[in-house]
Formats: structure tokens, C-alpha cells, sequence
């Protein structure tokens, strides 16, 4: 007799020399993150945000796609593309970041999507707000989670599943969070998760689900897979853990220079040079970047441009640099309006989430 143990393994964490699986490789051939040279974009387009699909793209009619909203509501709703369009619009402009994003840097490695430091984008978002169509359902007073059911279907370490997360009541109610038809003002792209995705501005990337189909109240705490199971800070297997939710503070540099094919080491001319990049967090705004040139042993603060596109979205910082000759290594932290700063030292964390370890860029600086 087969189950879905033959083909879905448990988490694992790799040993201390194991190299990337064929596992591994194959999750990274159909998921990318962002260039980083294209950081120097305010609004990442489309085809360069990173990207992250648990299960297939589905194949979804966008004028027969519904969305059900059920549950512990008075009143439930069922409603087409077209509707959603005819309520409120709103755009906003909203950072995105993989929970993963770093795994790979771990030591030991959880084994799992292949994580360096580019999985993140930074959107405009078009759609509804969530809250008044929670409201004008009826949300029952002792609720406490909405479930948002996508229509991607797959297994996880032996779980059959529809692909669902819940966000506690107050979060959901956020007058920021959308039900999106639209990115960079166009229609979503299949594998952005048209024809309708949640946006959550602030959580990591899982908790926006993509190819959106129900809406569920509950008047518990969500136990699904997503939820209770992955997605967990966690010490070990027997740990509960606690829950990813909000984004770390992270800082990337656009690496300067020009690139070595393989390595990906940059290679730069003496002189004038501005070092620059993104910084974001979910937990408060960006109110400081510093940059090291020497792999950590010295900080010199960086200049901050003006916010723009909003609260939610990443903010550009510079900092102007006169390299001579020899071998450097880059960095940025960030620090946000809680107090929260970039490590320099990651704890560890069996799953590889919420690693915002400080990134490291080697250059070296050669005469012509």
C-alpha cells in the first residue's frame, strides 16, 4: 500500500557538508528572487520581483473565478471578479519578502527552497479593501480567525492540502489589507496569482495568498498545515515554536561595480563611487541604514532618501565611498522606528525563517 510518505519527506536539516539536493535545484528552477542590480527600481517590475509557488500555478477562468466569504458570518457572500472590481479601488505600494529569504546562508542548512538574500519585491497593489467586505458579511462576535483558501493544491512532509493561511481577526480588519486584482497596473500575472491574491502589507510573503478563493471566519485558532505546522520559529522538531508573522528589518546594497560570471564577486575602479540600496521592515518605518566596507568591523551611517509610495514600502539609502585598490566587503543594517536592528549574528532557527542576517558583498577594486 502507498500513502503520501513516498513522495513527501519530513523537514529535514542538512549535514554539515551535504551540497544542494536535485530537490533542492528543482524548487530554485521554478522559483527566482530579484536581481539585485534591480534594486535600483522604486517599483519592481513584474517580471523581477521573486517569486515563490508552493504547489502548480492553477489554471483559473478570471470571468468564472468567485470568492466566498463564510463562517462564523450573518451573512455569507459569494462574489465574481467583476464585483469586486465595482467596489472601493485602492493602490498601494507594499514590500514583499519571503519568510525564507537567507535559509541558504544557515549553518547547519534547513533543507528547503534555497534562500540567499534576493527574495523580496517591492509592487503596487490594486484592489479592494478586506475589511468592509468582512463587515458587511457579519463577522460573529466571538470570532478570532479568518482562513484565506488559494486554489493551488498539493503535499507538505505527508499533508494533502489546499494552500491556506489565517490572519487573527485585528490583523485581518487592517484597513491596509486588499484583496488585489492588479500589480504595477496591470492585471495579475498567473504566477502572482491572478485572477485574486490577499496583500498583507507588513507579514512575510506567505501569509498573501495567492489565487484566492475563500474567505472563511472562524471562531478558533486556525490549525491548518501553514499555519500550526510550517511557518514556525523553532529550535528543533519537538519545539511548537512560534508563529512567522511580521518582517524583520533588512538593508541590501545594489552591488556596485561589475560582475565576476560565476561568483558573482564585483570587480570596481578606484575613485568616487555611491554605494547604495533598499531597506524595509513590517515592524515600524526604516529610520536608519549603516554601511560597512570592511565586513562588519566599522559602521558609517548612510543618507536616507525621503519615503516614498507609503508606509509599506522598502526606502532607498546612499552612501558615497572613495575605494582605493584592494578587497572589500560590503554590508547594510537596518534599524526601524521599534528599535529593531539587523544582526550581525544569525540565530538559528530549524525552518530558516525571518533570517535577516546582515549581507555580505566582496568587491574588489582594481586599476584600469
Amino acid at each position: 500500500m502507498t500513502t503520501m510518505d513516498d513522495v513527501s519527506r519530513p523537514s529535514r536539516v542538512a549535514g554539515p557538508d551535504e551540497a544542494i539536493s536535485q530537490e533542492e535545484l528543482r524548487l530554485a528552477a521554478r522559483n527566482h528572487g530579484i536581481p539585485l542590480e534591480a534594486l535600483r527600481y522604486d517599483v519592481t517590475p513584474a517580471g523581477l520581483h521573486y517569486l515563490l509557488i508552493h504547489y502548480d500555478i492553477p489554471d483559473l477562468d478570471p470571468a468564472a473565478h468567485t470568492l466566498t466569504v463564510d463562517g462564523a458570518v450573518g451573512r455569507p457572500l459569494r462574489l465574481g471578479l467583476a464585483e469586486l472590481r465595482e467596489r472601493p479601488r485602492v493602490t498601494h505600494r507594499v514590500t514583499l519578502e519571503c519568510a525564507g529569504n537567507g535559509r541558504a546562508l544557515l549553518h547547519p542548512r534547513p533543507v528547503s527552497q534555497p534562500w540567499l538574500v534576493e527574495a523580496v519585491g517591492n509592487a503596487e497593489w490594486t484592489g479592494t479593501p478586506l475589511a468592509p467586505l468582512l463587515r458587511e458579511a457579519g463577522i460573529a462576535p466571538d470570532a478570532v480567525d479568518v482562513v484565506f483558501t488559494g486554489a493551488d493544491h498539493g503535499v507538505e512532509r505527508g499533508v494533502e492540502q489546499d494552500y491556506q493561511r489565517a490572519l487573527p481577526l485585528d490583523d485581518a480588519l487592517r484597513d491596509e489589507v486588499l484583496l488585489a486584482y492588479a500589480m504595477n497596473g496591470a492585471p495579475l500575472l498567473p504566477q502572482h496569482g491572478a485572477p485574486l491574491r490577499l496583500i498583507v502589507p507588513g507579514w512575510y510573503g506567505m501569509a498573501h495568498v495567492k489565487w484566492l478563493r475563500t474567505i472563511s471566519v472562524l471562531t478558533r485558532e486556525f490549525d491548518g498545515y501553514q499555519n500550526a505546522v510550517a511557518y514556525r520559529l523553532r529550535r528543533d522538531a519537538d519545539d511548537p515554536g512560534v508563529p512567522v508573522t511580521r518582517i524583520e528589518p533588512r538593508a541590501l546594497v545594489r552591488p556596485p561595480g561589475f560582475p565576476d560570471f560565476m561568483s558573482r564577486a564585483r570587480v570596481l575602479r578606484p575613485g568616487p563611487c555611491t554605494v547604495d540600496g533598499r531597506a524595509w521592515s513590517g515592524h515600524g518605518p526604516v529610520v536608519a541604514v549603516e554601511v560597512t566596507t570592511d565586513g562588519g568591523a566599522s559602521w558609517s551611517p548612510a543618507t536616507l532618501d525621503p519615503p516614498a509610495g507609503g508606509g509599506w514600502s522598502w526606502r532607498r539609502w546612499r552612501y558615497e565611498w572613495t575605494p582605493q585598490p584592494g578587497r572589500y566587503a560590503l554590508g547594510a543594517r537596518a534599524t526601524d522606528a521599534s528599535g529593531r536592528t539587523q544582526p550581525v549574528e544569525q540565530p538559528w532557527n530549524r525552518g530558516g525563517f525571518a533570517n535577516n542576517l546582515v549581507q555580505r558583498v566582496d568587491v574588489l577594486v582594481v586599476a584600469e
